[in-house]
């Protein structure tokens, strides 16, 4: 069973390797696509706390949500991306 600091690594770890800081956003809907079905509600619930935290910037458009990292929260990141690299070993 994946910790919820595991589950906010891995949405942190496919954002950052596809470049989505500051001025570059993707989809707050597209964070769960990753998941397994039965996980994708608590990675939703996981990306508001990230919001929260202001960990993920929100951007609202016309066209739905979309979200960013902060770059601030280098540290915090850094934590949950490694919390969630340490699943396989």
């Amino acid at each position: 069973m994946w910790t919820n600091g595991q589950i906010k690594g891995k949405i942190l770890h496919k954002l950052t390797r596809k470049g989505k800081f500051e001025h570059s956003h993707t989809a707050f809907d597209n964070l769960q696509k990753s998941f397994p079905s039965d996980l994708k509600g608590k990675a939703k619930d996981m990306s508001n706390e990230l919001i929260k935290e202001g960990i993920l910037k929100l951007k609202k458009t016309s066209y739905g949500k979309q979200v960013s990292i902060n770059v601030e929260k280098k540290n915090e990141i850094m934590g949950y991306i490694n919390a969630f690299l340490e699943i396989d070993n």
